[in-house]
């Protein structure tokens, strides 16, 4: 039985079409282990300068920074123990949602998935592959506005995670015309997938 770790990011609640596809797609795994992060609705702390203390090795930890490390912890074994990785992330900005970057903030934990050598860094995330759900308004594919997938490759690859599949959906905002394809043509994608 596969076990697979569902993030959504979106701010927009039952209106998010990027949530709406991860849905669809869990759909098809109804036999698997499945857990599923809200991140909107139930957000990862910002790190900030007091609990970035959680991260050192050492140390008598003040009550927030023990809570935030012991959820660091907890989604770090999330991520580690999952087949799949299957991440909403709708374009913000031309960037990731805020409620996506710190969920990786507290994930990218040296020791813990990843660790420096001589020749750099290695992920320490093995057997996990990532599938990667985006929604965006204008097109920006393939296109110098993209800065969102080559950013989260780059995140997942520094984890050790580098078998990593996109699915797109764009121009949701540019009317139905364009849409309605777009979202047909993700759906059939993400219907196709194999774990």
């Amino acid at each position: 039985m596969a076990k697979i770790l569902a993030l959504k990011s979106s701010v927009l609640g039952e209106y998010s079409q990027s949530s709406k596809l991860i849905d669809e797609f869990l759909a098809q795994y109804k036999d698997s282990e499945v857990i599923v992060r809200d991140l909107a609705a139930n957000p990862v702390p910002v790190l900030d300068g007091e609990l970035v203390g959680m991260l050192r090795p050492s140390g008598e930890l003040s009550a927030r920074q023990q809570e935030a490390k012991e959820l660091s912890d907890t989604l770090i074994k999330e991520v580690k123990e999952a087949d799949l990785l299957v991440m909403a992330a709708p374009m913000y900005n031309f960037a990731i949602p805020t409620q996506l970057k710190t969920w990786f903030d507290f994930v990218a934990r040296a020791g813990e998935t990843f660790t420096y050598t001589e020749t750099g860094a290695v992920g320490l995330i093995e057997n996990t592959k990532a599938l990667i759900v985006t929604t965006r308004g204008g097109i920006h594919q393939e296109g110098g506005s993209d800065f969102e997938i080559p950013y989260l490759k780059t995140l997942l690859g520094f984890l050790g995670i580098r078998e990593v599949e996109v699915v797109y959906a764009q121009g949701l905002a540019m009317g139905e015309d364009v849409a309605k394809p777009q979202l047909d043509e993700a759906v059939a994608k993400l219907s196709n997938y194999q774990i």
